[in-house]
């Protein structure tokens, strides 16, 4: 369990921190907190516990119009912004000295008019934070997509953290073709943290999209997993739901154990974040998630690839 994380959300919950986290993990991720004296807290137990720190961008809350800047948009001031505000939060959660910052990409996303996003209710905090493919083609999304990931890998040498991506809802622009590797290729510094979840849903309500076939070609760039399941039939439930070996495919949850599959032939020791609502689970089924996912990722221990 070494390379497994919990996360916090707008606030240091110690009521959290106490039950969910265990001493032989590697640490925590933080993301959104609601004021400096959460942070102050979240940086005093790291501190005082000798606990490894990651960012999911942005650290501070309510600081932009929306969740994320939109530093693709097809408006240049816009673009212009963004950059100028994550390079200021980039300088301030530098202070906290964390392993990793985790971003957003693309944003914003560019989805396919071929399926119905928004009634699926798949999440945006913003209208800003999405347009569709006649709004952006793959000419400007790629030359965009090199100067920001150009930018971030200059700023993660800058500030001293390593720079991650996770990817939003995924357009063919990526799926479909070598993009996203050839960029990668060019920028190796820059990793990305798998989202289980997302992965799962795009795939149920996404004819065009094979999430295991997608996984198996971003292996080689993966340095994390962000855990949780999510219930897809004709409507979608369980939000953030813990990965527990009692769910059922069939039933429309996600096949957590093929997605470890694809994981295990990284030769990265992949940190594992559970970004689940552990408080809709008991304690016994919390440690069941624990030790399924522990035995799920055999290179939790070893990076001799599949046994």
């Amino acid at each position: 369990m070494e390379n497994f994380l919990i996360g916090h959300y707008g606030a240091f919950d110690r009521e959290k921190q106490k039950r969910d986290y265990r001493d032989s993990f590697w640490g925590i991720e933080a993301c959104m907190m609601k004021s400096e004296a959460e942070i102050l807290a979240l940086h005093r137990h790291i501190k005082s516990h000798q606990i490894n720190l990651g960012i999911h961008f942005p650290l501070r809350a309510n600081l932009w119009i929306s969740r994320d800047p939109q530093y693709l948009s097809n408006n240049e001031d816009v673009r212009t912004e963004s950059y100028a505000y994550m390079e200021k939060e980039f300088e301030y959660a530098g202070k906290l000295n964390p392993d990793y910052i985790l971003v957003h990409w693309p944003k914003p996303v560019v989805l396919d008019e071929r399926v119905e996003w928004l009634a699926w209710k798949w999440r945006f905090a913003h209208e800003s934070e999405y347009c569709y493919l006649s709004d952006m083609n793959i000419e400007v999304f790629e030359s965009r997509t090199d100067a920001f990931f150009s930018w971030f890998s200059a700023q993660a040498q800058k500030h001293a953290f390593k720079p991650v991506i996770e990817l939003d809802a995924i357009p063919p622009y990526v799926y479909e073709g070598d993009l996203l590797n050839r960029l990668l290729k060019k920028y190796p510094d820059i990793k990305i943290f798998a989202d289980i979840g997302r992965l799962h849903f795009q795939q149920k309500i996404d004819s065009h999209f094979d999430s295991f076939k997608f996984l198996e070609s971003i292996v080689p760039f993966l340095s994390g997993v962000h855990l949780w399941n999510i219930k897809v039939t004709d409507s979608v439930s369980y939000g953030h739901y813990p990965a527990l070996p009692s769910l059922r495919v069939e039933e429309g949850w996600a096949d957590v154990k093929r997605y470890f599959q694809i994981l295990n032939k990284s030769e990265n020791h992949l940190k594992i974040l559970f970004e689940h609502q552990s408080n809709l689970v008991s304690d016994k089924e919390l440690a069941d998630c624990y030790e399924w996912i522990s035995k799920l990722y055999k290179q939790s221990t070893s990076n001799d690839g599949l046994k």
